[in-house]
């Protein structure tokens, strides 16, 4: 994987980094959500930038990645944006929802889970 010589990677939000200058990427496990992504470090910067983009995003923009590995990436990041903003909905609102539209947020919710978690496995394997 070979990283883009000074290119300018947007990490959300009106952030910007240079390629050549990211240390390390390190996703947010806990307290996730809109605006919180990504732990960015940065050559020369004293704090960690929080990103809004994803480590996948953020690292797509760094590298020469092909079209199709990018648009994966894509269709995962939104996977985990959907899967968050599934998270925040509570137990009534999904109740009416279901009843109202015939849309069972719950079982997206866990087919999300499921495609996620099957990438996570993949990638430990590689």
């Amino acid at each position: 994987m070979e990283i883009k010589e000074g290119v300018m990677v947007p990490l959300g939000y009106g952030k910007f980094a240079r390629s050549d200058k990211i240390i390390s990427l390190e996703p947010i496990e806990d307290d996730r959500g809109p605006g919180r992504r990504t732990v960015v470090y940065i050559e020369e910067v004293k704090s960690p930038i929080i990103a809004s983009k994803t480590e996948n995003s953020i690292l797509a923009r760094m590298v020469e990645i092909p079209r199709n590995e990018l648009e994966a990436s894509a269709a995962l990041e939104l996977l985990y944006d959907i899967g968050d903003d599934i998270g925040q909905i509570g137990p009534m609102l999904r109740k009416s929802i279901k009843k109202e539209a015939n849309f069972d947020l719950d079982r997206i919710e866990k087919r999300i889970n499921e495609i996620i978690q099957h990438e996570i496995e993949f990638d430990e394997i590689h």
